[in-house]
């Protein structure tokens, strides 16, 4: 749960009662993004993650005065996963934004002896290399990588990726499920189409302009509940992007004919 990375928007109060709502939906699984600019509150936010049963717990880098080194990131990493010591516990590696880019590969050396409960990686990166360096030294599959750059998830499976988090998900995942399966046949010609068909769909909102708030407009009209505006500094999409990114998406046609 990191509502889009906006969790660096929220207070410490709105974030827990956000969590609240959360867990009266009674879901399976819930891993929670504890991470802030403040170490402190992301501690704070860890132990609330504890308290109330979480799956799983998940970090980013700070982002304003960055970690240089592999040694600095995990010492931060540490101080939070300490606070929730049964907890599972992820990276999230994400450096187009955080401008952290320390290859995941590199901390992967000897992190299970600083953070006990680490148990992988959320992927957010174009770098397949890195990933694959990931995936080839995790011969024993102790750790979960999960990709994050929705239009590249089926690379990142060819790889060896676990799984996948994404935005895109909360208004394709039914293209994305039938992409798994087809995967997982194999039928990899019949996977690179979705994949393809996603694709176009993101490149085409990119070229317009696709962030936080064109994303919850897209949910908002797929879904038809309201998601809501976005949090300063960022605002609403506009009708135009409203418009040409329905019509687009309505105008894909799916190999499953839907």
């Amino acid at each position: 749960v990191s509502q889009f990375g906006r969790v660096v928007f929220f207070t410490i109060t709105e974030t827990f009662q956000n969590l609240s709502h959360l867990f009266l939906c009674r879901l399976d699984h819930v891993i929670i993004h504890v991470g802030a600019l403040s170490l402190p509150e992301s501690q704070e936010l860890a132990r609330h993650a504890a308290a109330i049963d979480a799956s799983g717990i998940a970090v980013i880098a700070p982002f304003f005065f960055k970690p240089t080194n592999k040694d600095e990131l995990i010492a931060f990493l540490q101080k939070v996963a300490s606070e929730a010591p049964a907890v599972p516990f992820y990276y999230y590696h994400i450096p187009h934004l955080t401008g952290v880019t320390i290859h995941v590969e590199e901390l992967l050396d000897g992190i299970k002896e600083r953070i006990p409960t680490f148990q992988g990686v959320k992927f957010s990166d174009t770098d397949l290399l890195d990933l694959a360096q990931c995936i080839n030294k995790n011969e024993s599959e102790q750790f979960a990588f999960l990709y994050g750059v929705d239009e590249q998830l089926l690379s990142a499976l060819a790889i060896g990726a676990n799984g996948a988090v994404g935005s895109t998900y909360n208004y394709l995942g039914r293209k994305t499920n039938q992409m798994l399966q087809a995967f997982a046949k194999p039928d990899l010609a019949l996977a690179r189409k979705y994949q393809f068909l996603t694709g176009e769909f993101l490149n085409f909102g990119i070229k317009l302009g696709f962030g936080v708030a064109q994303t919850k407009a897209v949910m908002t009209f797929v879904s038809g509940i309201p998601m809501g505006p976005p949090r300063f500094p960022l605002v609403s999409a506009s009708e135009e992007f409203i418009v040409k990114a329905k019509a687009k998406l309505d105008s894909i046609v799916w190999p499953d004919g839907d």
